[in-house]
């Protein structure tokens, strides 16, 4: 959240400082870009990641010509107060050479899972299982992870090998459950946390 205090970061104006950009889902790094007090004004009135040029010695907005814009979520100032940390969602590719980071490709996660499923849910296809499961519903996705659980525990116990094929056949049907009733693996996580005080 916004519990930093700008003035101290800013104590001059014209001063640029680095701001790391961070998928706010997955928390890979997006890119590297460079603040001034004007730029980060302007993100948090546009929600629009906003950086200066070095090159251009001007105000840009990420994504103003490519239409990949980062999506502007939270920030963090570090420990020296010299170097931000912001959350984004990035609409597209972030890199201008067409990849979703400066890094390069997306690594895969359960993070990269959910926004298959979604996508899935939002966009049907045709022959799709995700698609077929969602339209079943809770009555058919709980069947179908009783069924996972089960095969998982029976794996465990006989010791065949499989677990992490049953777990990840488990996880992927907890995820769609979570899809279905409109859940995210933030929500779960948020959850644990409370647990873990």
């Amino acid at each position: 959240g916004e519990n930093m205090n700008t003035d101290k970061v800013w104590t001059n104006e014209k001063v640029l400082i680095p701001a790391i950009i961070q998928d706010a889902n997955t928390k890979s790094v997006l890119m590297l870009g460079y603040m001034n007090k004007d730029s980060y004004t302007k993100t948090l009135e546009t929600k629009k990641v906003t950086f200066f040029s070095r090159s251009r010695q001007c105000l840009w907005t990420k994504g103003e010509t490519s239409g990949n814009f980062l999506n502007y979520i939270s920030s963090e100032i570090d420990c020296d107060k010299d170097t931000l940390l912001v959350q984004a969602i990035n609409e597209g590719p972030t890199c201008h050479l067409e990849q979703y980071s400066c890094f390069g490709d997306e690594i895969f996660s359960f993070q990269r899972l959910e926004t298959i499923i979604k996508k899935r849910k939002d966009n049907k296809k045709k022959g799709s299982y995700t698609n077929t499961l969602l339209k079943k519903g809770n009555k058919e996705i709980a069947k179908k992870i009783a069924e996972e659980a089960n095969e998982l525990a029976i794996s465990a116990v006989s010791n065949d090998g499989r677990i992490l094929d049953e777990a990840a056949d488990l996880m992927y049907h907890l995820q769609v459950l979570l899809i279905a009733n409109n859940y995210c693996l933030n929500e779960l996580e948020m959850t644990l946390s409370k647990r873990n005080k």
